[in-house]
Parts: C-alpha cells; sequence; structure tokens
C-alpha cells in the first residue's frame, strides 16, 4: 500500500508567556498524538510549529516586563520548545515568525503571498476612523484595546464579555470590530481612545462566502470517505457565513510585523495583520526545513501544494474563525495552495483545584497548571493520559487535581502498570525471563488473542476519526481485560499443579503486553520505549522518542516462544495527593 502523505501543524502559541495545560490539551498533545501514530503506519508525515512573534501581544508583554520585543520573543520561543520537548512533543521543526534564521524566509513567503493576492485584487484601499490614544500618541490595532463584545452567543444572548480584545472575544469567538467595542479602552494608558482617520488594506472575505459555505458544508460527510469534521467547527463557521463575513483590515499601523509590500506613500510604517502572517508561518517553517533538509526552501511545495497532501490543523477554539474562514479564504484568493484536509479544534479546558470550584485557566490570576513546574516534578505521561482522557473535542471540560491523581494510581498505576510488571515478573522468576511456549490455547486464551485484534482496529479507527479520548480508552479497556484474563486464569496456582498451562497463561499476556507497547505508544511515549526495552524489542535509534519504538501492524504479531526478555521496571509511580499542587499554582 502506498504512502498517504500528512502535514499536520500545531497553533502558532504567542510568545509572550509560558504554556499551561489548557495550551497543550488545545492544540499540542492531540496533533503529537496523531502524527506518532501516522508515523507507526509508516506514513510519510511533518509536524510543523513554532511561535508567533508578531503583533501587538508581543510587544504589550514586552513592554510590562521591561525588555525589549526581540529579546523577550526569543525568550518565550526558547522555553515553550523546552516545554513541548519535556511532555515528548516533537515537531519536525519549531519555528518562529520573527526569530532568527526563520524571519527572513517568512517574511518573504508572507509578502509574496500578500502580494499575489493584492494583485488578483483582492484588497480595497480604504480610509477609515480607528482608534487612537491620544496619551500614547498611537493607534490601537487589535489587544491594545478592549471593551465590552457586542455580539451575540451562538444561542441568541448577548456576549457582552466586558474584557473582550479589539481582535476576538475570548468568550462568544467572534471576530472584534474595535470601533465597535462597548466602552472602548486603551490597553497602554487606561485612557478612554478617540476616532481617528487611518488607511489601510482590506480583504473582501464577503467573495469567498459561498466557496467557503460549499466546502464547509462538504466536510459534513466527505465524498472521499474522509472523516467527516468536527460539528463544533463546522457550526460555528457556517453560522459567521450567514451572518454576513465583513471585509477585514489586513494591515495595521505597528512597527513591529511584516513590513506591507506595497510602494505606496500610505503602506510605509505600516505591517500585515498578525492574522495574516502567522498562519503562513506554517509555510515558511516548512520551507525553512526544506532548505535545511532537502537543500532547496523551494520544496515546501511538495507539501503545501500538492493535491495529494492532507494538510491537518489542530487548533483551540478560540482560533476556529481564523483557520476554518479566514486562512482558507487566503488560500482561495492566492490560488496555489491547498485547502485544509481536516481543522481539529478542541474547545478550552478549565481547572478544579482541591476544595474550590471549577473556574476558567487564567494566566494573570495565577489559575494554571504550568508545563515548566509540572515537569520538575512527574514524568509527562501520566500528564498525556490524563489531558487525552479529558480531552475537550466536542465540549469544554476541566481538569480536576483529585481526578489527575486518581487517573495516575488507579489506571496507569494498578491496571495498566500492575499488568506489565506482574507478567513481566512471573516471566522472569519462572519462565528463565523468555516467552514461554503457548501450549495448548483454550477459549479463554483465545479470547484474549481476539480482545488484541478488536482493540487494535477499534483504535486505529478512533484515531482515523481523530477521537482520542475514545482511542485513549479503547486501549486502556485492553489493559482491564488483561488484567481480567491474569487474575482469572491464577498463573500463582497454575504453576503449582500444571507449568504448561501457566506457560499458556504468561504466553498470552505477553501478547498483550506487546499489544499494549504498541497501542500505547501515540499516547503515552516514553512508558512505550520502557515497555519496548522489557521486551526486549529492536528501537529506534538511541530511544528517540519521535520516532514509534514498534511499527502500529505489530500490535497484532505474536512474540515467538523463546524470545529472551529484558529487565522489568515499574512503569507508572504512584503520586501522593499530599505532594503536589498544594497551593494551586
Amino acid at each position: 500500500m502506498a504512502k498517504r502523505q500528512f502535514l499536520v501543524t500545531s497553533a502558532l502559541p504567542y510568545s509572550n508567556g509560558r504554556l499551561h495545560v489548557g495550551h497543550i490539551t488545545g492544540a499540542y498533545l492531540p496533533a503529537d498524538t496523531y502524527v506518532r501514530y501516522l508515523r507507526a503506519r509508516g506514513e510519510d508525515v511533518r509536524f510543523i510549529c513554532g511561535s508567533d512573534d508578531n503583533g501587538v501581544a508581543s510587544l504589550i508583554s514586552a513592554r510590562k516586563e521591561g525588555r525589549s520585543v526581540e529579546e523577550l520573543t526569543a525568550h518565550y520561543n526558547a522555553r515553550q520548545a523546552a516545554d513541548f520537548k519535556g511532555l515528548g512533543i516533537e515537531f519536525d521543526v519549531y519555528g518562529g515568525t520573527h526569530q532568527p534564521g526563520f524571519v527572513e524566509l517568512h517574511n518573504q513567503i508572507s509578502q509574496g503571498f500578500f502580494k499575489q493576492t493584492f494583485d488578483k485584487g483582492y484588497f480595497v484601499k480604504k480610509t477609515t476612523e480607528q482608534l487612537y490614544d491620544e496619551q500614547a500618541g498611537q493607534f490601537l490595532p487589535d489587544r491594545y484595546v478592549k471593551g465590552t463584545c457586542y455580539h451575540r452567543k451562538a444561542d441568541g444572548t448577548p456576549c457582552e464579555y466586558p474584557e473582550a480584545y479589539g481582535d476576538q472575544c475570548e468568550q462568544c469567538g467572534n471576530s472584534i470590530d474595535p470601533m465597535l467595542l462597548k466602552d472602548p479602552v486603551s490597553t497602554i494608558t487606561g485612557t478612554r481612545p478617540v476616532p481617528r482617520k487611518t488607511t489601510h488594506w482590506y480583504m473582501q472575505l464577503p467573495k469567498f462566502e459561498k466557496p467557503l459555505r460549499e466546502w464547509l458544508e462538504s466536510k459534513r460527510e466527505p465524498k472521499d470517505g474522509s472523516p467527516p469534521w468536527r460539528d463544533t467547527v463546522l457550526n460555528f463557521a457556517l453560522g459567521q457565513i450567514k451572518q454576513g463575513l465583513p471585509e477585514r483590515a489586513m494591515t495595521r499601523d505597528l512597527h513591529w510585523g511584516v513590513p506591507v509590500p506595497l510602494d505606496d506613500p500610505d503602506a510605509q510604517g505600516k505591517v500585515l495583520y498578525v492574522w495574516f502572517d502567522a498562519p503562513i508561518g506554517y509555510v515558511s517553517f516548512t520551507a525553512k526545513w526544506c532548505e535545511e533538509h532537502e537543500g532547496d526552501w523551494r520544496a515546501y511545495e511538495r507539501w503545501w501544494k500538492n493535491p495529494d497532501c492532507k494538510i491537518v490543523h489542530f487548533i483551540g477554539e478560540d482560533n476556529t474563525v481564523f483557520h476554518a474562514l479566514t486562512w482558507p479564504a487566503m488560500l482561495m484568493a492566492e490560488g496555489s495552495y491547498q485547502l485544509p484536509w481536516q481543522v481539529v479544534a478542541n474547545s478550552f479546558l478549565n481547572i478544579k483545584f482541591p476544595g474550590q470550584e471549577e473556574q476558567k485557566i487564567s494566566k494573570s490570576r495565577g489559575t494554571a497548571i504550568w508545563i515548566e513546574e509540572y515537569l520538575k516534578m512527574f514524568e509527562p505521561d501520566p500528564l498525556r493520559y490524563y489531558l487525552t482522557s479529558i480531552a475537550p473535542e466536542r465540549q469544554r471540560t476541566a481538569f480536576d487535581v483529585d481526578a489527575f491523581i486518581e487517573a495516575n494510581n488507579a489506571i496507569l498505576s494498578n491496571t495498566l502498570g500492575n499488568f506489565v510488571n506482574r507478567t513481566l515478573t512471573f516471566a522472569q522468576k519462572y519462565f528463565d525471563n523468555r516467552v514461554p511456549e503457548a501450549g495448548t490455547r483454550g477459549p479463554g486464551e483465545q479470547q484474549q488473542l481476539a480482545n488484541i485484534r478488536e482493540a487494535a482496529a477499534r483504535t486505529t479507527e478512533l484515531l482515523e476519526a481523530f477521537r482520542f479520548k475514545d482511542a485513549m480508552e479503547a486501549v486502556i479497556n485492553l489493559a482491564r481485560q488483561a488484567n481480567g484474563y491474569f487474575s482469572e486464569k491464577a498463573p500463582w496456582a497454575q504453576r503449582k499443579t500444571d507449568m504448561a498451562a501457566c506457560g499458556t497463561t504468561i504466553n498470552v499476556c505477553i501478547q498483550m503486553v506487546k499489544a499494549l507497547t504498541v497501542l500505547i505508544a501515540p499516547f503515552m511515549p516514553s512508558s512505550a520505549l520502557r515497555c519496548a526495552r522489557m521486551l526486549n524489542l529492536p528501537v529506534s535509534p538511541s530511544g528517540q522518542l519521535a520516532l514509534p519504538p514498534i511499527a502500529w501492524d505489530e500490535a497484532t504479531v505474536e512474540l515467538p516462544a523463546g524470545h529472551a526478555l529484558g529487565e522489568p521496571v515499574i512503569l507508572f509511580q504512584k503520586l501522593d495527593p499530599g505532594q503536589i499542587f498544594a497551593d494551586g499554582k
């Protein structure tokens, strides 16, 4: 069977702060899980990400922290990259839209994209009134202004979120026209801004309403057999089209960003809107990878302009409007790129500390579990497992600290880890640390082997459909069945009366350990690597986590009798509730 080709991206995080569990569960962990699954299948895949350095968010943070914007974005780009690596989230490239080594190519491709769209007539130059901070002496694009949201929510009730920024409302997800905000305030000085005229270039999004609607509708039941898009994405995007898409200014009055590539006096001192250049970062980072690994940055076209390549974007719910509407419209306007094959959006993750009510994750209030702090205390896989098990794939969910501890201790340690440990330590003690003979397999053994086949098929089906939470549960259910079989057969008793039957039991249990090793690898790569070593299986060079320890199809292939095993180790350590997150910070 020919390899499938995938270009997978995760939303570019702003390089103005640390990462917390809400970020990870939205756009990064499910993408990494999917990429690991594809690689285990032997598919041709590239995993692209990097920081979003341009725009207002970085400028505001730099001012608050008293450092240059270049220093700030470099600092957080490096910290975020370290957090991802610590969690085993391994990109082929982690770039940055204004980072050394990336900015020149990013600017070149972004400006070329803008110019191509401009030359096709999809921009209109307009002089309009925009909000201006007289005290600061500058216009207030995007996050330089906030006020009360004027939109209505999906249920028709007024949103009226009082902290809506001038680019997008975090509560209802709608794009914001700063001039329509109620009670606008400058985030620079805290003063009320005044209208003042300025000139910008507006993309004609209304011209793309019909093709966008038809394209999105085709994703409900794709005729090519592709998995349908999530209803949350389609309903939101189609609802926006029904309301009517606005013309959108794609330039800004800023000094930090990609310069507007027009020979026009009014373009001087202006940059591209950060949400115009940010998704192009996916392209420019791919181009940089091609430059470094293939010697030609233009080889990115093999991914982005190839109809056989499936482009998959993983995002949080707040990025839906840009990835399902604005970015596809940009691609349609430019004309030479492939549209996304999938836009996979997760909802927000709330948080619940012991003895407290569920609340929104907030950097300013400190109600977050920071990845950097987590990794100082714990292994990555318990967090990867728990975040997958509560994945907000259809609706918002909450990280419950007590439930996290329970998931680690009851499921990972007592169920999965316990089965692996008691199977392999039994083989070490009583079968010379080798796979015993299969012997005569009765109905119980045949049922467990059937369970392996069913779990492998079900997990495959669910991962192909981007249902990571259910896929993880299918794997854990196999571990439960395996534990039940071990307890029912009681090999500790069998060995005293029928060593051959005992060998058959342990043989089947080892086959289940091998299957679990393959199936947990996309979700918990560090643990899968340890399991592979305990089974004495060939692993990737230097134990690189970026590569699957065993091919996906190996889940149902048995280890032969006599195969020498490795040294058993404890797979998951139990966590003490009294030692973690005690202060809720």
